[in-house]
């Protein structure tokens, strides 16, 4: 029984020296794949969407992703990957008082999870890292404790996000821990997330995401800018036509002006009770390995996308 704690005890101290060190080992994988030519990226890449990666001549989105994360070293995405610091950058485009409309009211940012005043947050709200994607605990009143919370965000803290992915945005992001208010709809649900791909400040298609926090499973159809069904995904389910949102003109409008710095951005957005939200802006949709579905309709999504007009190419 001793020797079994103490075993327990060596591998929870071989995890965090791993957490502490990650980041060293993120920046490492990021220099070896370099100097192989890309071998692993390459390798992930084929495996994934079932084709060559072709870094020289680009043409699919997913490509183009690729090659985003590894040669575009525009400043912008770093300070726009950081989802605290992309709060400045949407007052600057949208104006300070458009931008405060439409960002969601930040009740608490810290550096250290043991300052969370939980006695002093309301009954419902977010809490996230700026750091990373995905990294997301949903307070709506009951569930998880706040000693267990404390311990999920101090794990995410420790971590640097995406260099295994080569995300180069994400390398140099000061980390820190976000709470927001959680956003409902008129049903006291997580709103639809509408995620616009923008591409030299034109929007080409959304994406909306249903019941994404659902255990029923999330739904995802894609439409273009006229609300014309292009695409559900198979892999989702209940697909279901989403109704055109009263807000669409508005949030296409907010999309392509806050993407009009970029080559390309997605921007994800909210709309409730026909006010519209920010989420967050995405420089690098699944990494470029898993959308869209068919290497045909990879290479019809990447003709939007000029990278002979990128300023930032390394």
């Amino acid at each position: 029984m001793f020797r079994m704690i103490n075993i327990k005890k060596s591998l929870k101290s071989i995890y965090n020296e791993y957490l502490r060190y990650n980041c060293f080992f993120g920046s490492a994988f990021m220099f070896f794949d370099k100097m192989t030519g890309h071998y692993i990226e390459k390798k992930r890449f084929f495996k994934n969407r079932g084709y060559k990666l072709d870094l020289k001549n680009p043409v699919s989105f997913s490509e183009k992703v690729v090659w985003k994360k590894l040669y575009d070293r525009n400043p912008l995405l770093t300070l726009t990957a950081d989802k605290y610091s992309v709060r400045s950058y949407v007052k600057r485009v949208l104006g300070e008082n458009e931008g405060n409309k439409i960002l969601i009211p930040l009740l608490f940012v810290s550096e250290n999870p043991e300052n969370i005043p939980f006695d002093k947050l309301p009954a419902k709200y977010i809490i996230k890292t700026n750091h990373s994607s995905g990294w997301n605990i949903v307070v709506n009143g009951t569930g998880t404790h706040p000693k267990e919370i404390i311990k999920i965000c101090k794990k995410w803290l420790k971590q640097c996000y995406g260099l295994n992915k080569n995300e180069w945005a994400y390398k140099n992001i000061k980390r820190k821990l976000l709470i927001e208010e959680l956003l409902l709809d008129e049903n006291g649900d997580i709103p639809k997330d509408y995620k616009f791909f923008v591409f030299h400040g034109v929007c080409t298609k959304i994406m909306v995401f249903s019941n994404r926090y659902s255990t029923q499973g999330k739904s995802v159809v894609t439409y273009d800018c006229n609300w014309n069904k292009l695409q559900a995904s198979a892999s989702h389910h209940h697909i279901h036509d989403i109704e055109k949102p009263k807000t669409l003109k508005k949030m296409i409008n907010v999309a392509e002006k806050l993407g009009k710095d970029f080559d390309f951005v997605r921007v994800d957005l909210y709309t409730v009770k026909e006010r519209v939200f920010f989420g967050e802006l995405t420089h690098y949709p699944m990494s470029g390995n898993n959308l869209p579905a068919t290497q045909e309709k990879d290479i019809d999504s990447g003709k939007y996308w000029n990278l002979e007009r990128n300023n930032f190419w390394r």
